[in-house]
Order: structure tokens, then sequence, then C-alpha cells
């Protein structure tokens, strides 16, 4: 009998090491099929999960309740599972090399309670080689077992998209490799489980493990190319939306659009295939080009906020500026290297004191990892400027007039200077606007309603 017969008869259990915003949903879903042990080292996490509470938000609590995964911080459970799926994050660090630590750490914690029969699926981004060069040594040396004769390993790219409802892991093809055919064989089946859309066979763990590096590699480029255009347009004094819109008419147009870049994945996978790159002798042209262009994103917008409150004759010391939104991407708790942290760094190297509204971020990992207090938006009065940086759903019912009363109150007197022909309803509101910073970066309002209302409005 295989090992794919044994997990579905349920005489042997799948773990899944890493409980984050993809070991999760692929334990919750494993478990509705099989025996699933959920390990993470994070005590205080596995603690949340025991009491069905979902910090990621990518499945939700009623799930975590109600699923029958066996959470653990306890590494000797490991023993009793034999198919095993890594899921740990993989950093950069600060000068952008790859910081395999996470990956190193499972490898160790894993091979400690690896027993012989077993397979070994890695998840985590990775350049080509580290899977074979990497891990393996370490799952040989803690186990004292043979790979190839006493356990097998494959690797498995996660396509988990944080925040998408549409796009899981049900629902995305999933990329498989194992190191020969049985093991190939035996992890396409068990995926096959949970992937309704089926799973593509890759030729080798290689080969998967570089097409999920160039997936974001690819998406990395085409933004940063949206965001050079940006730059361009911003300087010719057109409005790239209204571009990007009349490009989009033909066909085969690409559409993507300019944003801050950060988080896990694309901010991070291009990295990973430029240190492979230096390590054969080549330096990376494109891709590097576009990870430093988006890189400067967030001080570009900084910058350009400065000059629309210079413009505004707002004194920028001890002005204070208001950031809707901190994490890294939309309807996502994640803050992990967030450009939104860029923006503020930026202006206050200006001695602009910045505010952070995000209902969707934690408000305890704001505090302990950036020492950020939040606010909620009826908090937010008498600033100088607004930045709408991430477009969470929570911000869609704010109106232009209910960002007005967030501002310092300017211009009574020259409104009593006004005639009374001139003293309309409109009049008064443009004339209160003039000085209303509205930076918009990724268009939530309509730009000329804004404009019309006498907003200093200005977007990416």
């Amino acid at each position: 009998m295989s090992l794919f017969e044994k997990i579905t008869c349920r005489e042997e259990k799948i773990s899944i090491i890493g409980l984050g915003y993809v070991g999760m949903p692929i334990a919750v879903s494993f478990s509705k099929k099989v025996n699933v042990i959920g390990f993470d080292v994070n005590k205080a996490k596995v603690s949340l999960y025991k009491k069905g509470i979902d910090p990621t938000r990518e499945v939700g609590d009623k799930e975590i309740a109600n699923c029958a995964v066996e959470f653990t911080s306890d590494e000797i459970k490991l023993r009793e599972a034999k198919f095993h799926i890594v899921a740990v994050p993989t950093p950069v660090n600060d000068d952008h090399t790859p910081d395999l630590t996470p990956i190193e750490g499972a490898s160790h914690t894993l091979g400690r309670n690896l027993v012989k029969g077993s397979i070994v699926v890695y998840e985590s981004t990775v350049y080509p080689g580290v899977t074979e060069d990497i891990c393996i040594p370490i799952l040989e040396k803690e186990s004292g077992l043979k790979c190839g004769v006493d356990f097998k390993v494959g690797y498995s790219p996660e396509r988990i998209n944080p925040g998408d409802k549409v796009h899981r892991l049900e629902t995305i093809t999933k990329i498989v490799s194992g190191m020969d055919e049985e093991s190939l064989d035996n992890i396409a089946k068990v995926y096959e489980l949970v992937v309704e859309a089926g799973v593509y066979r890759a030729e080798s763990i290689k080969v998967a493990e570089a097409a999920k590096v160039i997936e974001n590699s690819q998406r990395d480029i085409n933004i940063a190319f949206m965001n050079e255009l940006s730059i361009i347009f911003n300087k010719i004094g057109i409005d790239t939306q209204a571009v990007l819109k009349a490009a989009g008419t033909k066909w085969n147009f690409l559409n993507f659009t300019p944003g801050l870049v950060g988080g896990h994945c694309i901010g991070i996978d291009p990295y990973y295939l430029t240190y492979k790159a230096e390590l054969l002798g080549y330096h990376s042209q494109i891709i590097l080009s576009g990870r430093k262009i988006n890189d400067d994103m967030g001080k570009y917008v900084a910058e350009n906020t400065i000059k629309k409150m210079i413009k505004a004759n707002k004194s920028i010391k001890g002005s204070k500026v208001a950031i809707f939104g901190f994490t890294f991407k939309e309807n996502c708790p994640d803050v992990r290297n967030t450009k939104v942290l860029d923006i503020i760094n930026e202006l206050e190297e200006y001695g602009v004191d910045v505010k952070i509204v995000d209902p969707v971020a934690d408000k305890e990992d704001l505090l302990r990892t950036y020492n950020i207090k939040q606010y909620d938006a009826d908090e937010i009065s008498d600033i100088d400027a607004v930045i709408f940086a991430v477009p969470h759903e929570e911000f869609k019912p704010i109106k232009l007039d209910d960002i007005q009363k967030m501002f310092r109150t300017t211009g009574s007197t020259n409104i009593e200077s006004l005639d009374k022909e001139s003293k309309s309803s409109n009049e008064v509101t443009k004339v209160q606007n003039n000085k209303c910073v509205l930076i918009d970066l990724k268009g939530m309002f309509n730009r000329q309603e804004a404009v019309d209302m006498g907003y200093s409005y200005w977007r990416l």
C-alpha cells in the first residue's frame, strides 16, 4: 500500500509545519479529508487556533473552530506523521540577500522527528537548488536517515494570494515535483485530494522552484513599469489612470496598475532569483531595475505629499498627516514588508506627525513590531493632509465630505471676505478645501469630483 493510500485510509497523518497565511489554509483544507497535525513554534499563535481564533483572517474563526486539525507547538507530535508540508516564510536580509533561517530551522526541527518512509514537501519560495542543496542535508544530518532510501523529498510552491477569497488553494492549479517518480506520484495524489483545479507535475524540483520564483518576479517587473510610467506622466501633467484606461481598450494590453509593492512575496521573491544569478556570475539587469523602482515608491509618494502641502502653504515641520491603510495590501491584516512604512519614515524626516488608521491591521502587531499606534477614523482631526494608501473595503463608505471634516479649520477669514453672490455652499466648500491635500494612491475617489470640490488631489 502506498503512502497516499495509507493517508486516505487515515492510517498515516499529514503534518503542516508553519501555520501562517499559507500553512493554515492548507491545514484546514486537508483536515476535511485526512488526519492533520498543524505545527508552529509560536505557542501564542497555536493557542489562538485552539480557541478558534484566526489571526490571519485567511480562513476565518468559524472554520478554525470547526476544523479537525490537531494544533500543536510540540515538535515530538511530528513523529506521528509521514507526509510533511513545510510552509514557513522565506524573507530577505537588510542587504536583500535570502534569509534562509526559517526554512533551515524548520528542516532542523523536522529532521529531529523524521521517521522512515516519510515524504517531505517544501512550499516556501526559494531559489532553484535550496531544497536539494540545503534542506536535504539538514534533514539527513538531524535524522540520521538517508534521502532517497529512508525518506523522500519534493517541492510544491505555494500560490495562495493573501486576502483573496477567489484564488484559493482549491482553485489554483498546483505545481508539484518529486525527487523520483514514486515520490512525485504520491505528492501529486495527496494534493489532488484538496486542489479542485488539479495539479501540474513539473519535471524536477529545480524546475518547480524556478517556476514559483519567476511568477512574482514577472509581476514585480510589470508593476515597476507602471510605477515608472506614473512618474513620467506626473511630470508631463497627465493622469496615469486615464492613460491606462485608454490603453486598456486594446485586447492584449496587460492590466497592471501603479502602486506600493510590499508583502512577503512580490517584494521579496525577485531577490532570491537575482541572488542565485549572482552566485553564478550573472548580474541581473531588468529584475533589479524593477526592484529599485518599486522599493523607492514609498519615498516618492512622501515627496509628492510634501510638495502638495508646500503649494497649499502648509508649514511642514509639525504638520499632521493621516495615512489610511498600513498593511501591505487591501483586505489583508499582514503588515510584513509593508511599503507604507517607507512613506511614514520619509514624512517623519521632514518633522511631520503621522497618524495611522487601519481597522484591518492587528493593533498589537503594529505596536509590537513597528511601535505604531493605530487610530480610528473618527479620532482624526486638524490634519494637513490625508493619504489613502491601502483601499480596504472598510474605507469604501468614506466620502469626500467626510474627509473635509478631518482637516485643520482653514479660510474662515477668506469666506467672510467673499461677496454675497459668492457665498453659495459650493463656493464655501471649495474655499475650505483649497488647503485640503488628498493623496489617493489607488484612486479610491473620483478624481474630477475631488478637484471640483477644491481638493489639492494627487494619485499615482
